[in-house]
């Protein structure tokens, strides 16, 4: 029998998180699921999922039934959020879902207490929160952490199950006293593994360069991310700037945009490297396998991450990575064997690293194919929604167990 759920996400933009959402909708739609999705108001230059969602429908031709949320909000706001408690709990009531799935810090803490209230503390449905990365961190204010903290403790409460997408997030969260032990699965993030494990044609490649502006000739240092704080650009450029002197091949190509791109070009001025480095702005999801094809080396200089798909995605790719040792990366870039890890902010680490790998091939040969056949199937879509099935089932069978007591 076909489930109808009810996931939930604060923002559809283009982002790891919710392509993991959209995926996971989809899959589920494909599989005879009734699958609804709630978010909030989009906005900004971070792009947005939604196009994608409302165009989508299965071989079946079963959509996915979208619901904007007018107050779910990121920032913190007391007055918007209590609102959004309101139109959440709401609509949970007016959908009757089997299944409540929450997703990111403010629609996991929101959403669940809806979810809880509209029926999940009496049995009638089962909430399941997925933690894509953790709302307090070491950059984060004190008393903000300290929030996230208390609200993540008191959400986890009124859930039946926590996916986690890496093991570093159950850990960071157990450490942080959220949860019991057994309400913790992880659950890697899936990505469409097709288009990515696809070769390119030296034509083809060829002429995508052109398009850019690049050359075959040149070596090409590519990153997939929001330009926004913590992902790194600025070390990434501090870190190639004397590289990019001695190697005129060397450009890099950053696949994103965001509210910190203007201030990164106009650092990019100053230091005269503007002409090296090419800023696609937003991409389509759909867009990332062939800009991947076109890079040498995968650079991730993140802050904090919960698991980086576009680690992720570059190993698919068959390409060379470096990337920070933070929070899930060392779980899928394993220094040494699919690629070269080294704390954040150690530009000379990231320097270093790069280097070796502008010079000797068979290295970036070798952590790109042993990184593509770590990642073929551990990381798929497929296996994402199986294993998320199973954790429903789990949950749906102990409320009827609690109900037959």
């Amino acid at each position: 029998m076909g489930l109808r759920i009810l996931h939930i996400s604060t923002r559809l933009i283009l982002g790891g998180s919710q392509e993991n959402v959209v995926l996971s909708c989809e899959g589920q739609t494909e599989r005879g699921h009734e699958v609804h999705l709630a978010y909030g108001p989009i906005y900004g230059p971070e792009g947005s999922m939604l196009d994608r969602v409302t165009a989508w429908r299965s071989s079946e031709g079963q959509a996915i039934e979208t619901h904007e949320v007018p107050d779910m909000v990121r920032e913190l706001s007391p007055i918007r959020d209590r609102r959004c408690l309101k139109q959440l709990t709401a609509l949970i009531r007016e959908l009757k879902p089997h299944i409540v799935h929450t997703h990111s810090s403010k629609a996991g803490i929101l959403g669940r207490m809806a979810g809880w209230k509209a029926g999940g503390r009496a049995g009638t449905l089962g909430v399941v929160h997925t933690i894509h990365g953790p709302p307090f961190h070491r950059y984060e204010k004190t008393w903000r952490n300290v929030l996230y903290v208390a609200s993540e403790r008191i959400a986890a409460k009124r859930c039946h199950a926590i996916i986690s997408v890496c093991d570093a997030m159950t850990q960071q969260f157990r450490a942080a006293g959220i949860g019991r032990p057994e309400q913790y699965t992880t659950v890697r993030s899936g990505i469409e593994t097709g288009p990515y494990l696809a070769p390119i044609s030296d034509e083809e490649r060829a002429t995508q360069h052109e398009a850019l502006g690049l050359s075959p000739d040149d070596f090409v240092v590519g990153t997939v991310s929001r330009i926004s704080d913590l992902k790194g650009h600025a070390d990434l450029v501090q870190a190639l700037t004397p590289l990019m002197s001695e190697h005129p091949q060397i450009k890099l190509l950053w696949v994103g945009d965001g509210w910190l791109r203007d201030s990164l070009e106009a650092s990019l001025n100053d230091l005269g490297l503007r002409d090296r480095v090419v800023i696609t702005g937003m991409v389509a999801p759909e867009d990332v396998p062939g800009l991947m094809k076109l890079m040498d080396v995968l650079a991730h200089p993140s802050y904090r991450e919960g698991l980086p798909r576009a680690v992720v995605q570059g190993m698919l790719s068959g390409l060379a990575v470096v990337a920070t040792d933070v929070d899930g990366t060392p779980e899928v870039c394993i220094d040494g064997e699919t690629g070269l890890s080294y704390s954040p902010g150690d530009t000379g680490a990231l320097r270093k690293h790069l280097r070796r790998l502008v010079h000797d091939e068979s290295l970036r040969r070798g952590l790109g194919d042993r990184a593509r056949s770590h990642c073929a199937d551990a990381y798929s879509a497929q296996r994402m929604v199986d294993e998320t099935e199973k954790v429903y089932a789990r949950v749906l069978e102990g409320l009827r167990g609690t109900a037959r007591q």
